[in-house]
């Protein structure tokens, strides 16, 4: 006991490096800095609702069964074993007294002291008030949303090919996305080939009897890799049966009745909602200088601005694009997507390090690399940029291009093997298409099981018989 009190405080005399958030930046900063950090230089504390890090690129993957979900998760206490770890939320910041609220899972909230903040808290879903949408939606942020979707839409072919009633059957087999950047047209591309293997087992339902809606308010899908690749994504989709609506949004989908406003109405039972994403609300309780749009507003150097003690990066922070900035547009920002993430997060890492110990900042320029996108098994697009110099390609090609980049930028080794794995071992066996649905609310046919019997009758009346009807 006396032991654990005398590590706690001497843990307390050296400075504390907060992190708030686990995902890309939060996983990623902490390791730079914990790696590049002298013995009992500082306490490093990473505070997250979840244990583990969401490897996003990979939830279409895995929403499809190509990726076991499992994998597609990196455990912060195990990739972090000399930081402390917190499950819970940062609720408030006192910047004045350096003091951060953390509510736990259970129990009362406390107050962490810190010496140096770095805000990594990420996005979430960007949604709108529209009638339906919060009862029936399914996103696509972390991996619970994705085990959900593949039990979902398995579920409703099981529906589909049991029912008798035309009107159930029409309304489980379609499928509404709507959202058509890199999260939407891969997830309708991985669950739609998902769905055209699994109708091979199944009696009564063909691929021909589904119906996938693909919805967008731009007038193009796939912004990221350019126009023409985006318009081959878009011919290839189609060619494979997806309907695709542009400039086009949904005003309602209230019991699954959709309607969109080009007048179009359908019956469905799913409804992807991957319509981009904006920063976490709760930025707006910490007192930290925001951008028009919500983010926080940040230095080249990452320093949140007027502070020399917070950071922020990622999809939380507006980083001044310094690449673009050089080539003419001076309103250019680093847009909210993996790759500037991980490299924003080692240039903080490093900036904490340097802040703690009174050398200068860097500044993070970092010029695109190019983008790739899976549509499906052995389908994708790609764009690679090499200088001046962009190698587009498509098909099986840029599919493999999106595998190798994003199975070399999974973090940890461990995992990497694990994610290669599933891919070889679906190279020989096939797709498994059972559904798991019952695991979101597995205590159901326990709880069926153990609840009270009711009272017999003659019991419930205080065990007086019934008078006869004369």
């Amino acid at each position: 006991m006396w032991g654990w009190i005398l590590d706690c405080m001497s843990t307390t005399e050296r400075p504390r490096i907060l992190v708030v958030g686990g995902g890309y930046v939060g996983l990623y900063a902490a390791r730079r800095i914990l790696k590049k950090m002298r013995y009992g230089e500082a306490t490093v504390t990473v505070v997250d609702p979840r244990s583990y890090m969401t490897y996003q690129p990979f939830l279409p993957e895995a929403a499809a069964g190509s990726i076991s979900p499992r994998h597609v998760v990196v455990p912060l206490r195990r990739v972090l074993p000399k930081a402390e770890v917190l499950t819970g939320r940062v609720t408030t910041i006192d910047q004045d007294r350096k003091v951060a609220t953390i509510a736990p899972l259970v129990g009362d909230a406390y107050e962490l002291p810190f010496d140096y903040l770095v805000v990594a808290m990420g996005a979430v879903s960007r949604t709108f008030p529209i009638p339906g949408l919060a009862e029936n939606g399914i996103g696509m942020k972390g991996v619970e949303e994705a085990i959900g979707l593949r039990n979902h839409v398995l579920e409703q072919l099981d529906k589909a090919d049991s029912t008798t009633d035309e009107e159930v059957r029409r309304k489980a087999l379609t499928f509404v996305f709507v959202g058509g950047g890199f999260a939407g047209a891969e997830t309708v591309g991985e669950v739609e080939d998902m769905a055209r293997d699994a109708a091979k087992y199944y009696k009564n339902v063909k691929r021909e009897d589904m119906r996938f809606l693909l919805v967008d308010v731009a007038d193009k899908i796939l912004p990221e890799v350019g126009p023409k690749l985006g318009a081959y994504g878009k011919e290839h989709l189609e060619s494979r049966g997806v309907e695709i609506y542009l400039k086009t949004g949904m005003d309602s989908c209230v019991d699954g009745h959709v309607m969109l406003n080009n007048g179009l109405e359908v019956l469905s039972n799913t409804i992807v909602w991957t319509a981009g994403v904006k920063p976490n609300p709760a930025l707006s309780r910490f007192g930290l200088p925001l951008g028009p749009r919500g983010h926080i507003d940040a230095e080249p150097t990452l320093q949140v601005k007027g502070t020399d003690y917070i950071w922020a990066a990622g999809d939380n922070a507006q980083v001044p694009d310094l690449v673009g900035r050089k080539n003419g547009n001076e309103n250019a920002w680093c847009p909210p997507n993996a790759q500037h993430a991980l490299r924003q997060a080692k240039v903080l890492g490093d900036n904490v390090v340097s802040g703690m110990r009174g050398f200068p900042q860097k500044e993070y320029s970092h010029a695109n690399k190019g983008a790739v996108a899976g549509l499906g098994l052995h389908k994708g697009v790609a764009m690679i940029v090499m200088g001046k110099m962009k190698i587009k390609l498509k098909g099986r090609l840029a599919w493999y291009m999106h595998r190798a980049y994003h199975g070399m930028a999974m973090p940890t080794f461990n995992r990497k093997i694990r994610v290669f794995a599933d891919w070889t071992l679906a190279t020989f066996l096939k797709r498994e298409v059972v559904s798991l649905g019952a695991m979101e609310n597995p205590r159901e046919e326990f709880y069926e099981a153990a609840k009270p019997a009711p009272a017999p009758a003659a019991a419930a009346d205080g065990g007086k018989p019934k008078a006869k009807a004369s």
